[in-house]
């Protein structure tokens, strides 16, 4: 059995590992089998991550710290937890594959999801013309029309991404004035491509095969008008992953999981969350990582009070995560 269990490998994941394979733990990494890095292996430029005063592309800074933890011993499994169970005192990850590992302490970092709009034609057109990943998505719209739904910085920063590909780029937002920083908000108004479209929202995408338009309704008197489109990326803000631990673990009313604040200890002994899934309000790679800074400590703290091993003994520690 080893140490513990931290699943996830976003910014809080694997600092967690770097400060757990330092004190000689040896984590593994179980890092999603599609989707490991987390939400910033869809970021074009990281500007604001300290110690790259040029910037760095999101999947970049990912693989170091990735390349960081694995230096100091971690190991990394590319699979996706799929149950926990966390009641005793070892708990237990199952990943895909059906194996399951057992450790005496977890440190949950899954991240968060893209939010949704919660439309039917949504749904039905997600990858032919809906989309959630600039980065991923923008070449195929080369000369194309598309807009960006929301209003904050991802917003913002996939819209002027997207002007590298598209002919032209609407900015659909609610309100009428935005949410994102105001370096943001500068680059996107200096940029001929993009056009706002202000107090508006998409109630409908449609197309058979391929997105052709959506319904925009004016939030001021519900009226209604079609704009023609070749796709739409949808950038209105994500929502914290936790499925794996609805019922087992004590939410806030922002459904993130709630933590002894300023630990990263939670509803139940021996567990502990770091990174988005515990913050609904700065939401930065930066606080990720110090998040799980502080859950590994907090690790250290606790398996040394239980009697286990102290740091510098020779023992194993297991990172998994889901699609973080």
């Amino acid at each position: 059995m080893r140490q513990l269990i931290i699943v996830g490998s976003g910014p809080a994941g694997y600092t967690a590992a770097i400060y757990a394979a330092r004190a000689s733990l040896a984590p593994l990494v179980v890092a999603s089998s599609v989707e490991a890095g987390g939400e910033l292996m869809n970021t074009t430029d990281v500007e604001n991550f300290p110690g790259f005063p040029e910037g760095v592309t999101g999947p970049e800074l990912m693989a170091k710290l990735q390349a960081q933890a694995e230096r100091f011993g971690a190991e990394v499994l590319y699979d996706d937890a799929v149950e926990l169970d966390i009641e005793g005192e070892v708990k237990r990850v199952r990943v895909g594959s059906g194996d399951v590992h057992e450790a005496a302490a977890l440190v949950f970092a899954t991240g968060s999801a893209p939010r949704k709009l919660g439309l039917a034609g949504e749904q039905r057109l997600a990858g032919h013309g809906v989309s959630y990943c600039a980065t991923c998505d923008g070449f195929f719209f080369r000369d194309r029309v598309i807009a960006v739904v929301g209003g904050g910085d991802s917003a913002l920063e996939e819209a002027t991404f997207l002007t590298k590909f598209a002919s032209k780029v609407y900015v659909i937002h609610r309100r009428d004035e935005l949410r994102g920083s105001r370096i943001m908000q500068d680059r996107a108004f200096a940029n001929e491509k993009i056009e706002f479209l202000w107090n508006s929202e998409v109630v409908d995408v449609v197309g058979e095969d391929a997105v052709t338009g959506v319904v925009l309704g004016d939030t001021r008197d519900g009226s209604r008008r079609d704009l023609p489109l070749d796709g739409v990326f949808v950038a209105i803000g994500n929502d914290p992953r936790t499925h794996l631990v609805h019922g087992k673990l004590e939410l806030t009313v922002d459904g993130t999981v709630r933590v002894a604040s300023p630990s990263s200890r939670t509803s139940v002994p021996g567990v502990f969350a770091a990174g988005d899934v515990v913050d609904p309000t700065y939401r930065q790679a930066v606080t990720a990582a110090a998040s799980g800074t502080v859950a590994a400590l907090d690790v250290e703290h606790f398996l040394a009070a239980q009697g286990q091993p102290d740091r510098d003994a020779s023992s194993a520690m297991l990172v998994t995560g889901v699609t973080s």
